[in-house]
């Protein structure tokens, strides 16, 4: 995936809040062995770059005054109520360079699994991605977790799963990922002293037969 940065040379609160309102994000670029680098971005681009599937776990190539580089997304800060973005954090990487960064995790199968077809059962998932570490050509978009096989009771951990070639999972291994449980319904019985008051109410709200 790639995007697009130029140099920003000044900086400050005021310089950020004046490359906003012209339609621009102020963010820095850091890691490797250059200094940490102040730069800008269009908001259009950017908005709609993080908002595509794997942008925020990827290696992405980013063109900084027409020249290319590798970098991962760090960190996104957000208007607080309005879909603005307000500054964004990269990381240079290096091809012989182990990465640490969180992968999504994506669910499959959950429906087809005999937890849910046969015993009517609830499969719930825990994480929502995992901590890895690799070279950046072995960086996964995604790790997909396969739920078919989960029987009603099951738990299922991080170590339930292969890491693909190259990664290596830093989340414990025994974190749970997804687990399958059906959900008692409860069903309130009537007591007899709830009985009783309940037929004494009656009687109470009874006319008197005349005789």
């Amino acid at each position: 995936m790639k995007f697009t940065a130029t140099s920003r040379s000044v900086q400050g609160s005021s310089a950020s809040r004046r490359l906003r309102r012209a339609g621009r994000v102020p963010a820095i670029v850091y890691g490797g062995k250059n200094d940490a680098q102040s730069i800008e971005l269009d908001h259009n681009e950017i908005y709609h770059s993080l908002r595509k599937p794997g942008f925020g776990s990827s290696v992405l190539e980013m063109n900084l005054d027409g020249k290319n580089q590798k970098v991962l997304l760090r960190a996104v800060q957000w208007h607080p109520y309005k879909p603005i973005v307000l500054h964004v954090d990269f990381q240079r990487v290096r091809a012989d360079v182990a990465i640490v960064t969180r992968v999504p995790l994506t669910y499959i199968n959950a429906d087809e699994s005999p937890a849910v077809k046969l015993d009517g059962a609830n499969i719930n998932t825990i994480l929502t991605d995992i901590e890895v570490s690799c070279l950046p050509v072995n960086l996964p978009s995604e790790i997909v977790v396969d739920l078919g096989e989960m029987q009603n009771g099951d738990v299922l951990s991080v170590e339930s799963i292969a890491a693909p070639e190259g990664v290596e999972f830093l989340t414990p291994a025994a974190e749970t990922l997804a687990t399958a449980a059906v959900v008692a319904v409860q069903v309130e019985e009537e007591s007899e002293d709830d009985a009783a008051e309940g037929d004494a109410a009656e009687s109470e709200g009874e006319a008197p037969k005349e005789e």
